[in-house]
């Protein structure tokens, strides 16, 4: 089996540097507003603002982690991981996404308790404090905005904030609707929409890592047009074996059995080369391993079955 080598490799660079340096700021500023809302949310007894740090809370707990994926992942591969350490982005991911489901689940059970019987809220106490955590929670997501949408550990930090930005916007109009109306059951409505939003956000990154654990195909390829695409490349009697998965959001891997003609081991490496460049191009599969055989090889399925 010959294995392609035009796949870019990961090294640390800038770009990786920078977004450490930038999860490292964003963990002190958050860390320490979160005590202050603790403080102030006791003082103001504002189920809200309790709820915005314990949110919070949950995105030091996020950001420490992707901080720590992040470093992980720029140590080379070596013999017992021959991937390298990419894929512990993708855990960090699924543990930030499973906090936020269990920050959703205590968030509804505290709000019933005050639906059942509402505390006197501080409104004036709730509203600035809340207002500075809009302004804390649009910095520090601005922070680690940069690379999310090709990383599923940054996009889950940056989603933990930009839940935190939304929720915080939520506390300053209940703090504002309870001080003209003196409605204390506005605090734990506010609270419920919070979580419904959390488990809104946590829900696709929760299903995104799980489909990359299992090591499912990528959403976004449609296996049948890049079979057609395959065996259009000139010399491809046919594909089988086909294997097509993700190492972490960004990085996809393909192995297959390629049939050919009887041809020389030179003709059989422009034909890899051909199918490398259109499956980096088309389809953004970055490390691709393929075997080249002769059509009289009576090859089984297309998609192998390796149990047995």
């Amino acid at each position: 089996m010959k294995e392609t080598h035009s796949h870019p490799h990961i090294h640390i660079n800038d770009l990786t540097k920078s977004a450490i340096k930038r999860l490292a700021i964003s963990l002190g500023i958050t860390l320490a507003f979160v005590l202050v809302e603790i403080i102030f949310g006791i003082l103001s007894n504002s189920l809200a603002l309790l709820t915005d740090a314990a949110h919070n809370f949950t995105d030091v707990l996020a950001l420490g982690l992707s901080w720590w994926a992040l470093r992980l992942a720029t140590n080379p591969s070596h013999a017992r991981r021959t991937f390298g350490y990419h894929r512990a982005g993708i855990l960090v991911a699924l543990i930030n996404s499973t906090s936020l489901v269990i920050i959703a689940l205590g968030i509804f059970i505290e709000a019933y308790k005050r639906f059942i019987n509402p505390p006197e809220v501080n409104a004036g106490i709730m509203i600035p404090v809340a207002v500075v955590a809009v302004i804390v929670n649009i910095v520090t997501a601005l922070l680690v905005r940069q690379g999310s949408e090709h990383d599923l550990n940054m996009r889950s930090a940056f989603q933990h904030l930009m839940g935190d930005v939304l929720s915080t916007i939520g506390a300053v109009i209940a703090g504002v609707i309870i001080l003209f109306t003196g409605l204390n059951w506005i605090d734990p409505l506010v609270s419920i929409l919070i979580g419904f939003l959390i488990l809104w956000n946590a829900w696709g990154i929760v299903r995104e890592s799980i489909d990359i654990l299992m090591e499912a195909t990528p959403a976004d390829i449609d296996v049948e047009a890049m079979l057609m695409d395959m065996r259009e490349v000139d010399g491809v009697r046919g594909v089988h074996d086909l294997h097509i998965w993700s190492i972490n959001h960004s990085m996809r891997t393909l192995s297959a059995h390629i049939q050919t003609e009887d041809i020389p081991l030179s003709q059989g490496a422009t034909i890899q080369a051909d199918l490398t460049d259109m499956l980096i191009n088309k389809y953004r599969v970055a490390h691709a391993t393929l075997q080249l055989e002769c059509e009289g090889c009576n090859p089984p399925d297309l998609f192998c079955e390796l149990a047995g």
